[in-house]
């Protein structure tokens, strides 16, 4: 093989890579940034055959040309000044055979084209994978017999976190659930270029749609199903329906379940493949019966299973670019159950971090500057032509890394820019609105069949109006805590109940958002500037039972981006006083401890709660202990800034509290000093005698008649120290504070404890009270009649979270929201001390 046809073989190869980083390969695909793809296409068709080779050809044609040309004339100049001296084989010189030498490798140097492309392929299909370009920055290159090692970023911290994907936004949280559709006139053939159909310009389009129908929502907002009910998407009981497109023409819609699957067996993804499979069977079943049912849908039918059938027959190669070929329509199912499971990610700085990237793999991979002094290190003939080389390879790399950041940047603008809100509706109790507004009210009939799917209506009690039935006014008038929906109402009567209510936002007691987080959180936080006292999360804790989908295995860094994306938005809103509290367990305690660190400082942690929310212990491993635990790490956004409150005392720490003077309650207790820091050596002017008479009770300093000298000695004589100093004991003495009592045969002397306004919360939190089964499911399927929820927390555990880092009149943010625990718990200790706390919560879910 010629070095011309190897270099051209590697630039084919190189530009069908771009052409699948510029998503070229996929005309049919028909919504999304494809179809903003297919607006530039012809741009980037251009860019890839046109201005892109002339960028080579220039590039590659003008150093190797200049390289050739100063090298013939350097070899033709030795030659004749050897003959004009008169030489007899003027080519046999030393000096004419070096120059020759180096002229035939110029020439030669045809060969580095090959070269380029191959380093070229290398560096872009190193980063780039199924759509994301991912951080796999070698430091050193890989050879036969060793792994090439990975070099991380640092900055310089005591404690550094990185992840695979830390510099990527996070942009996938949960089923999206979007459509899917194809323009299968444009299917590429089994040659991957000309289409299925001819002229694909001359056909008219023939589009296909996949849609979901029906579906079973996750947990809540990121989190799949549980390992025992893993979900799928699966064809409806009617697989194909018709719908009439832009240009009158029909088009197809593959209608798609997605649910547990009761028959699945095995592993989920060989499950998922082999129901995809079964599906491109059933849509051809489907439409070829339709075809011969000879319903005005017969033809239309006919013709789609004339052309999916096509579809089925040709090949296409597998992602992954493993040479093994699927059916196209089969390809199309995987690409939308995939693209509907996996996360996503768009980088930050694509731009930035390619050119490092190349930088680095030049002085690496190309320079290899490891492999200096040692057999391995390059040879370099001609140093010019080397940094030609490497002057050719940078200027063609950073053409393309602009050309990709742009388009990588247009897809962070879409996911940055702040979204409209395309509804608003009220939840108003009807004790705010007003008495003339209560007939329309009655009237609407919409409005009472929720309150009674809801179980809000209850039969008449004898106390209330003998007509007071529900659908009628004097019900309403007899129920003012009914909560009102606007969503049942127009906007007309949406304006006079707000315009009705005065200073509405101080009226508002909660906002609840249906939204993707990140978005939720990025229109919001200029109005919630420092304005949070409080944000409590539940994030998936990406267990096994309840994992985020994940690329490349990247499990834990898929999960750290999605939490640093929001956290850091959240950060935002908190106050200078307030707080995050983060509720996770064992599989990702440590990854968002260290992330938190990095989010809110080191400096700021305030504690890790742990809390028995399962008294009963999960039997997870048969070789581990029973779980019966999960934590919340809680951080200060400023801990000097930062307090926390108390707690009441419960009825049994009051009755220790039984004795009571002018001041307040107390009891007696122990002066001498226990535990750490109690002995002479501690504090030695803490060792010394008090003398004491039990009757009358009476406690000095100095010795007096009668009097007992006791030194602080614990019951198995060891010495110990007294809790206060001379001079506080003379004081304490003087006020009272300080007697003699005798407990268990023993003359002690004790001191005054007075009954505290509150107390601390403990590191560990254990009792019924905060069971995840009791009072998080058993508690939400009494309220709700339903088990969609999996893990909902305890309202008990949320609501004493709340008590010691949130005020009365805070407002409390929750983004992972779910089934709205948070909003309960802040209703309900409103209810408790008559607080006005406020919630904002966000969830995607379908629970809206």
């Amino acid at each position: 093989m010629t070095q011309a046809s190897t270099a051209n073989k590697q630039r084919d190869r190189f530009i069908q890579l771009l052409r699948e980083l510029f998503q070229l390969n996929q005309p049919d695909l028909d919504f999304g940034l494809y179809r903003i793809m297919h607006a530039k296409s012809a741009e980037i068709e251009k860019f890839l055959s046109e201005d892109l080779l002339a960028v080579i050809a220039t590039t590659f044609g003008g150093s190797a040309q200049a390289g050739i040309d100063t090298a013939r004339a350097s070899y033709e100049r030795e030659l004749t000044t050897a003959k004009e001296y008169g030489a007899v084989e003027p080519d046999n010189l030393p000096k004419v055979q070096q120059a020759r030498a180096a002229y035939e490798a110029a020439r030669d140097s045809a060969g580095d084209d090959a070269e380029i492309y191959d380093h070229l392929y290398r560096f872009f299909e190193r980063y780039y994978d199924q759509g994301d370009f991912l951080s796999r920055r070698y430091y050193a290159r890989e050879t036969h017999d060793r792994a090439a090692p990975y070099s991380v970023p640092y900055d310089g911290s005591e404690v550094y976190l990185h992840w695979a994907n830390k510099d990527q936004y996070y942009i996938k949280t949960s089923e999206s659930f979007n459509n899917y559709s194809i323009d299968i006139s444009k299917a590429a053939g089994s040659d991957g270029q000309n289409p299925l159909f001819g002229d694909a310009e001359a056909t008219a389009p023939r589009r296909l749609h996949f849609k979901l129908v029906e579906a079973e929502e996750g947990e809540h907002n990121n989190v799949k199903a549980t390992a025992d009910k893993d979900r799928f998407f699966l064809l409806d009981a009617t697989p194909i329906a018709w719908q009439t497109g832009a240009d009158d023409a029909a088009e197809l819609v593959v209608r798609f379940q997605y649910r547990a699957d009761d028959e699945k067996t095995g592993n989920t993804g060989t499950w998922r493949d082999k129901r995809n499979t079964q599906s491109v069977v059933d849509i051809l079943t489907a439409l070829q019966q339709q075809a011969q049912g000879g319903d005005a849908q017969a033809g239309d039918a006919a013709a789609y299973h004339l052309a999916l059938a096509q579809l089925v027959s040709k090949g296409a190669k597998k992602a992954g670019g493993k040479q093994d070929t699927q059916p196209l329509l089969t390809k199309y199912l995987h690409q939308y159950t995939a693209k509907n499971t996996m996360d996503y990610f768009i980088h930050k700085d694509l731009g930035g971090f390619l050119k490092r990237e190349l930088d680095f793999y030049i002085k690496n991979e190309v320079m290899r500057l490891d492999d200096l002094g040692t057999a391995s290190a390059p040879h370099v003939a001609n140093f010019e032509n080397y940094l030609s080389k490497l002057h050719t390879l940078r200027a063609i790399a950073h053409k393309l890394i602009a050309f990709l950041a742009q388009i990588e940047d247009f897809q962070k603008k879409l996911w940055l820019k702040k979204k409209f809100v395309i509804d608003t509706q009220w939840l108003v109790t009807l004790d705010r609105v007003p008495a003339t507004m209560y007939a329309e009210v009655a009237a609407n009939a919409a409005q009472w069949v929720e309150w009674r799917q809801l179980g809000f209506l209850i039969e008449p009690s004898q106390d209330l109006l003998a007509n007071a039935k529900p659908g009628t006014l004097e019900y309403l008038q007899a129920n003012t805590t009914l909560v009102l929906d606007t969503r049942f109402f127009d906007a007309e009567f949406t304006a006079r109940l707000l315009a009705s209510i005065d200073n509405l936002d101080d009226a508002t007691d909660g906002v609840l958002v249906h939204s993707e987080n990140f978005q939720a959180l990025n229109l919001m936080q200029e109005r919630y500037r420092e304005q949070v006292k409080c944000i409590y999360i539940d994030p998936p804790y990406n267990t096994t039972e309840n994992a985020i989908p994940y690329k490349n295995t990247f499990k834990h860094s898929s999960w750290i981006s999605l939490i640093q994306n929001r956290c850091e938005i959240g950060r935002k809103m908190n106050s200078k006083d307030g707080s995050i509290l983060f509720a996770i367990d064992d599989t990702e305690m440590a990854n968002a401890r260290l992330l938190l660190n990095g989010i809110y400082g080191i400096n700021n942690y305030i504690s890790t709660i742990s809390v028995e929310v399962n008294p009963a212990g999960q039997n997870i491993r048969e070789n581990e202990p029973a779980k019966s635990h999960d934590y919340f790490h809680a951080y200060a956004k400023d801990i000097n800034c930062s307090s926390i409150n108390l707690r009441g005392l419960t009825p049994e720490e009051k009755q220790s509290f039984n004795l009571v003077d002018d001041i307040s309650a107390f009891l007696w207790d122990n002066l001498r000093r226990r535990g750490g820091n109690s002995r002479p050596d501690d504090r030695p002017n803490q060792w010394y005698p008090l003398y004491v008479t039990l009757n009358p009770p009476k406690v000095s300093l100095k010795n007096f008649s009668d009097a007992i000298e006791i030194f602080p000695l614990d019951p198995h004589g060891e010495r110990r120290i007294w809790r206060v100093s001379p001079d506080g004991a003379r004081k304490d003495i003087l006020s009272g504070d300080i007697s003699v009592l005798e407990k268990a045969g023993r003359v002690e002397v004790v001191k005054k404890t007075r009954i505290p306004e509150g107390r601390k919360p403990k590191t560990m939190w254990y009792g019924g009270a905060y069971s995840g089964t009791t009072y998080g499911s058993k508690l939400l399927k009494d309220i709700l009649n339903t088990t969609e929820f999996s893990y909902p927390k305890s309202v008990n555990l949320v609501e004493n979270a709340l008590i010691y880092w949130a005020d009365k009149n805070s407002l409390i943010l929750d983004f992972f929201a779910g089934s709205g625990t948070t909003g309960h718990a802040v209703i309900s200790q409103n209810k408790k001390d008559n607080g006005s706390r406020k919630y904002l919560l966000i969830e995607m879910g379908g629970v809206f």
